[in-house]
């Protein structure tokens, strides 16, 4: 048998996952300062739930990606391929929640679709949403969220805004009728290029003349505030107001009119993060306002949510981050003394001080390599005249410099 992952998988050994931790213990800080409550729901959902139409919907690419499975019972099964529709089920069931309700969920999601350098079948997600708020001040806050999460991961940003009501009015203007399969197409634009983007419009039955008045509206140059002139022709203008208000807020973002997201639940406001320094093929976190997701799983109409998802995947591949084999910052070594050595391990430990100690009755060079080798800062020696004298010589393995310290001595120096 050949030893080999499952296509689209990856293993993260401990300097990645060090790297990786980092990034979510960081986001994870911002998400609490601004008052996001954790959640977590099962990786496994009804796919009745993932394919209703409110949420992924018939044709949607997330759909087509889902993994799909049978239980025994032969019950049709499917891999979660984000976190916003299991939490959009577990609100619909549990009515008694305390309004508006601010969540953040960090965990696995599965996508069944082609493999490339920076999307994989199976990512890590990390979301907040706020449910229960109407207004675009929801959506200011967690567009400022953004903002304090990437600083704090020392990247810098371009907040792309647009929203679905606009796209909708905007093919309204046009008499354009299969609006979801065309804004999935539009979504398109900056990964099939704008001939690509015509070619598949074609597919779809529109006309030469509509497509190159499409294109035109949809790639309206100037400041926002030009941009939201150049639409005041648009009949149905409450997108617009939508984003006017939300810029009285929050100004720091692109209105790109382009911007669609792939996803066809997605109701109002849509936003996208790329890097400032274009470095990266995708963005780094995205996300939007689906209103009818949660009504439509309880059968109420509108039941207004925002949020956003930060993609671990694009984030750990661009973040710069000083590389750790190891947690550890203390090794111990026993010199024929691994019983009373244990002892003064377990007290450093208690102390909150990560310690390791040598299991394997090494010897001192050996133990040094080991050390060096995975990045571990300090180790100590405990041969029988340490422990005689109740001083233990700690060595700097960065410095090289050696000095003796008792144990309530190693514990402030290491602590």
């Amino acid at each position: 048998m050949k030893i080999q992952r499952a296509k689209g998988t990856k293993d993260f050994p401990p300097e990645e996952k060090i790297k990786r931790q980092y990034i979510v213990d960081t986001l994870r800080k911002v998400f609490e300062i601004y008052g996001f409550q954790p959640l977590e729901t099962p990786i496994l959902e009804r796919y009745e739930t993932l394919s209703a139409k409110f949420a992924a919907g018939e044709g949607s690419d997330a759909l087509k990606e889902t993994f799909r499975l049978k239980d025994q019972g032969g019950r049709q099964l499917g891999l979660r391929f984000d976190l916003t529709v299991p939490m959009s089920r577990f609100i619909a069931m549990n009515p008694q929640l305390k309004m508006p309700f601010k969540r953040y969920q960090i965990g696995r999601c599965f996508r069944d679709g082609p493999v490339e350098k920076e999307r994989i079948r199976e990512f890590w997600q990390c979301d907040v949403d706020t449910v229960g708020v109407k207004s675009m001040k929801a959506d200011a806050e967690i567009l400022n969220l953004v903002k304090d999460a990437f600083k704090a991961l020392k990247l810098k940003i371009k907040i792309k805004l647009n929203n679905r009501k606009i796209l909708n009015s905007i093919l309204d203007y046009l008499k354009i009728k299969n609006k979801d399969s065309v804004m999935i197409t539009i979504d398109k634009l900056y990964k099939i290029s704008v001939s690509g983007v015509k070619k598949e419009l074609k597919e779809k039955k529109l006309d030469d003349k509509t497509i190159t008045k499409l294109m035109k509206i949809i790639n309206i140059k100037g400041s926002n505030q030009e941009k939201f002139k150049k639409l005041e022709f648009l009949k149905d203008k409450e997108g617009l107001n939508e984003l006017k208000e939300l810029n009285e807020y929050f100004n720091d973002f692109e209105f790109d009119v382009s911007l669609a997201r792939g996803l066809s639940y997605y109701t109002g406001t849509v936003f996208e993060v790329v890097l400032e320094d274009k470095s990266l093929g995708c963005s780094v976190a995205g996300g939007g306002r689906y209103d009818n997701m949660i009504g439509g799983f309880i059968g109420k109409g509108e039941y207004p949510a925002v949020g956003i998802a930060f993609g671990l995947e694009p984030i750990s591949s661009v973040i710069k981050f000083k590389e750790l084999k190891s947690l550890t910052k203390v090794f111990v070594i026993p010199i024929n003394t691994f019983k009373e050595s244990l002892k003064i391990v377990q007290e450093l430990r208690r102390n909150g001080i990560n310690s390791d100690i040598d299991l394997l009755g090494r010897g001192i060079s050996k133990n040094l390599d080991y050390a060096n080798k995975l990045g571990i800062p300090y180790v100590v020696f405990l041969g029988e005249d340490e422990l005689k004298k109740g001083k233990y010589k700690l060595k700097d393995m960065k410095t090289g410099k050696e000095e003796f310290l008792d144990l309530d001595g190693l514990v402030k120096r290491l602590g």
